[in-house]
C-alpha cells in the first residue's frame, strides 16, 4: 500500500514520527490510529489492520506517541494526557496533508485516549477501541512493585515487555486525574468496543463498563480467542475489516 512518512510536533515540540497509509483509490475517510501502551506504530497489529482499512479506502494515520518508536521527546516525561495531546496534534498533522480524520481507533491505553481525545477534535464522527481499559490507572498494575519507590523517590525504573522505561511520580499522579466516564458519556460519537474474552492483559470487564457508560449508538464486537496485542494477523485483519464495515455508514451519513 502506498505510503507517505510524516512528522508531527507535539504541543511540546517535540518531533513525533508518523505514517499516513493510504488506499489505492482516492480515500473515503481518514482513520487516526492510537497505538498501545510502550508500544509503537510498527506494531504488527497496527499494520494488519491499517491494511484493512486501506482496502475498503480509508486512509490511515499512525504514529509513535512522545518518547516511544522513533519519536523524540524522554518516555519519562510523557504522561496519560500529554498522550491526548499527541493524539490532537496528529489530528492537525492529518488535516493539512490531506483532511481531518473521521475514525478515532486505539488500542490498549491508547483506546483510553481517544476515548478521551475524541472530545478535542470536531471532525471525529466515530471512535473505536480495541482491548481498552475503562481507566487508565490499569496500566499501574505493570508497575505495581515499584509504586512504593515511584512514590518515595520520584520515579523508578521498570521493566515492560523486556525493556526498561522510567516511570515518574507525574505520570502515576496524571493517571489518578482522569475522569474517564464523564468522557465516555460524553463523547457523542459512534463507539464500537472491540475486546477478546480471555484477554489477560486487560479483562473482559473493561468493556462492559464502558459499553455500559456509552451512549447510543454503540456496538461490541467479542475477538473470541485473541490475545491482547492481536498477534495474530488473521485477528488484526478481522477487527481491522469488521471496523471499516462499521464505520461506513458514519462517514456516509457524515457526507
Amino acid at each position: 500500500m502506498p505510503s507517505r512518512r510524516l512528522t508531527i510536533t507535539s504541543p511540546h515540540g517535540h518531533t513525533l514520527a508518523a505514517r499516513l497509509d493510504l488506499p489505492d483509490t482516492e480515500p473515503v475517510a481518514g482513520a487516526l490510529f492510537a497505538h498501545c501502551f510502550t508500544c509503537s506504530k510498527d506494531l504488527k497489529a497496527v499494520g494488519a489492520i491499517s491494511r484493512a482499512l486501506n482496502a475498503e479506502g480509508i486512509a490511515v494515520l499512525r504514529f509513535d506517541f512522545t518518547g516511544l518508536g522513533q519519536s523524540e521527546g524522554e518516555f519519562a516525561d510523557s504522561t496519560f494526557s500529554t498522550d491526548v495531546a499527541d493524539l490532537v496534534a496528529a489530528a492537525e498533522c492529518m488535516r493539512n496533508e490531506l483532511a481531518a480524520p473521521a475514525i478515532l481507533v486505539g488500542h490498549s491505553l491508547g483506546g483510553a485516549a481517544v476515548l478521551q481525545a475524541a472530545g478535542r477534535i470536531p471532525s471525529i464522527k466515530a471512535v473505536a477501541t480495541i482491548g481498552a481499559p475503562c481507566d487508565p490507572e490499569h496500566v499501574r498494575h505493570l508497575f505495581a512493585e515499584s509504586l512504593g519507590e515511584i512514590e518515595a523517590k520520584g520515579e523508578a525504573c521498570v521493566v515492560l515487555a523486556g525493556r526498561e522505561f522510567t516511570i515518574r511520580k507525574s505520570f502515576v499522579d496524571d493517571l489518578a486525574m482522569q475522569r474517564m466516564d464523564e468522557a465516555i458519556r460524553s463523547l457523542g460519537r459512534a463507539l464500537l468496543v472491540f475486546h477478546a474474552p480471555g484477554d489477560q492483559t486487560v479483562g473482559i470487564e473493561n468493556a462492559a463498563h464502558i459499553f455500559q457508560a456509552a451512549k447510543h449508538p454503540k456496538s461490541f464486537v467479542s475477538l473470541d480467542t485473541a490475545d491482547h496485542l492481536l498477534t495474530d494477523e488473521r485477528d488484526a485483519e478481522y477487527a481491522g475489516d469488521v471496523l471499516a464495515a462499521w464505520a461506513r455508514r458514519y462517514i456516509t451519513e457524515a457526507g
